[in-house]
């Protein structure tokens, strides 16, 4: 949905730009400092703010309360105890483990030490898992009780073999457990030893690697994007002070993954920056989600937009409206359900975000205004870029062209040495996402991949994606990816993978189109779903498949997907036959037109 920004429209909802200018302010000083005077750490943060908000209550989970200092003290616990294995300065250590305190505690204990924790997606299984545990050379694995199965599958193919701790699946801080598996119970070896904090020399240095965040990037298999204590540092302060500001009164509730940048960034880092509570939950489920948010009093929480439409779609109450929330912080809402979630659950503000976890720009919606992503305050550019191609177009001096207010265009973000581009642990992988000369010699950006649009005084809307990778599940899901492992079954002699938009949901689905070894008579969808379900996340096993004969391809023998996104699953428009997995099945079968009818009517809930 298109929109345009008036002098109005930011006079009339100036409060929101008030409520934040002292924040903006600070945080803006202390993204400025000399280098010399910004040696913030990730650890040194929290336990600055555990002096001050020692016993108010950090964490919410269930029917827990962790205070900040018992929150510190465990992870200290953690740190001691691995200190006595080794671990240090230089080490990477794998987080498997589902949504709990007890990710939070052994992130911190892990950084505590200097070493670089590595946070696993733990719906990861597979290929998909030895590649992220191989790509950073993890030496170590905390992994929980309930992530132990899939690690066991893919450990005789790792590169280094890790030394490998279990956390029971239990509240840890009341009862460790016992020591029953192959694998070291940490949580009752760590039991006995200090909770204090360790000497600051043991310690991580600002440039130090934080933590690794996966990313599905534009091709092929997850990448690693590198988090600094420095970068992690300005996210802390700018979230807390001035992106999602808190009070010690509020109660952040958030059912997003802990590993990812989104609910540690949007949420987390907000609630310990400001002394406030951080409710959380192991997983999203659209009938518990207003119970929680009673339960824990809830005053604010994280989404991103297919989260928001799933809430939507359930059926309407008499009470909707009664609930504790006064805003709300994420990013991917949809036009059509922004203005129907606010009225309906009585939402004031919406302070919707753009960023990426290997960026290095972020927006925030400053003045409350519906379907924008709001402004950002470091140097950018959007550019024309060729609707083919998707390549940024250059004029006949070899300059990029920066698009019209009102037009949509490239997002690119300015690479200075106060606002750097860290990357990728695999260096080789960051030149694709830099764009050079494009305004003047020697300039450099960071390509977003992103189609956004200026709607007026600075304000941008999201449009779309580029390149490889599509949003589906609220996760960035790799065609390269998709394709590497589908070509990898025996019946599949090439594929090519891309996203399609089915009426009423959000993101796009996964399609893939294959050309088999023999003939469609032969094709097993059964077959092929369950190969595909082993080796990847849930959410990025695709919905569509549709048997090609041949591919077109460019000169240079890449893949030419405009046709097919076009024709998408229209079995009117496309020849070749079209399978479907539907939800609650775990099979492709025929897409026939009774089913297409009901897929585009939103019968099925995908």
């Amino acid at each position: 949905m298109s929109q345009s920004v008036s002098l109005f429209d930011l006079f009339r909802n100036r409060k929101y730009f008030t409520q934040r200018l002292g924040g903006l302010v600070r945080s803006l000083r202390y993204v400025r400092q000399d280098e010399e005077k910004r040696q913030d750490t990730y650890p040194s943060l929290v336990e600055e703010k555990v002096r001050l908000y020692g016993n108010n209550v950090l964490i919410k989970y269930q029917d827990r309360s962790i205070t900040y200092s018992a929150f510190n003290q465990a992870a200290n616990q953690v740190a001691h105890y691995l200190a006595g294995q080794g671990v240090g300065k230089g080490s990477v250590v794998a987080l498997f483990m589902a949504n709990r305190p007890e990710f939070l505690i052994y992130k911190l204990a892990i950084t505590k030490l200097g070493a670089a924790a590595s946070l696993i997606n733990n719906s990861q299984k597979g290929q998909v898992l030895a590649h992220s545990l191989n790509l950073v050379k993890v030496d170590s694995v905390v992994v929980g009780d309930e992530c132990v199965e899939p690690l066991e599958a893919i450990r005789s193919t790792l590169d280094i073999e890790p030394v490998i701790y279990r956390v029971p699946d239990a509240d840890c801080l009341a009862d460790p457990g016992i020591d029953d598996g192959p694998y070291i119970n940490i949580a009752l070896a760590c039991r006995e030893f200090p909770t204090t904090n360790l000497p600051a020399d043991q310690g991580p240095k600002p440039r130090d690697t934080a933590w690794y965040i996966y990313t599905s990037g534009t091709t092929g298999l997850p990448k690693a994007s590198v988090q600094s204590h420095e970068r992690m540092a300005k996210v802390f302060m700018g979230m807390g002070l001035f992106m999602n500001p808190l009070s010690q009164r509020d109660v952040m509730y958030s059912t997003l993954p802990l590993y990812h940048a989104t609910a540690l960034a949007s949420s987390w880092f907000a609630c310990l920056c400001n002394g406030a509570a951080f409710a959380l939950s192991r997983n999203f489920s659209a009938s518990n989600f207003w119970l929680d948010v009673r339960k824990h009093k809830a005053t604010g929480f994280a989404y991103v937009g297919e989260l928001c439409r799933y809430l939507l779609n359930k059926p309407e109450l008499p009470d909707d409206a009664a609930n504790p929330l006064r805003f709300m912080i994420g990013n991917g809402m949809r036009p059509e359900v922004w203005g129907a979630f606010k009225k309906r659950f009585a939402i004031e503000e919406v302070r919707e975000l753009y960023g990426a976890s290997e960026g290095n720009l972020t927006s925030v919606n400053l003045f409350n205004l519906d379907n924008s992503v709001g402004m950002i305050f470091t140097p950018h550019a959007l550019v024309k870029v060729d609707q083919e191609t998707e390549e940024p177009i250059r004029n006949a001096k070899g300059r990029l062209i920066k698009a019209k207010t009102g037009e949509p265009g490239l997002l690119l973000g300015e690479i200075t040495s106060d606002i750097p581009f860290e990357g990728y642990s695999d260096k080789a992988k960051n030149e694709s996402k830099i764009i050079r000369n494009a305004f003047k010699d020697g300039d450099q950006y960071f390509n977003t991949g992103d189609i956004l649009k200026n709607i007026g005084y600075g304000n941008l809307q999201f449009c779309d994606r580029t390149g490889d990778t599509f949003r589906w599940k609220g996760e960035n899901v790799s065609t390269g990816e998709l394709e590497n492992i589908a070509n990898q079954h025996p019946d599949v002699e090439e594929s090519v993978a891309f996203g399609v938009e089915i009426p009423n949901t959000n993101g796009k689905a996964g399609m893939i189109a294959v050309k088999l070894q023999e003939s469609v008579e032969n094709f097993c969808g059964k077959g092929l779903y369950e190969f595909l379900d082993e080796n990847m996340p849930a959410y990025a096993v695709p919905v569509f498949v549709r048997i090609k004969g041949q591919f077109a391809k460019t000169p240079t023998f890449k893949y030419v997907k405009t046709d097919l996104k076009r024709e998408g699953f229209d079995i009117n428009s496309c020849s070749n036959p079209i399978y479907v997995a539907l939800p609650g099945e775990r099979e492709y079968q025929p897409l026939t037109q009774e089913i297409y009818t009901n897929v585009t009517d939103g019968v099925y809930r995908f």
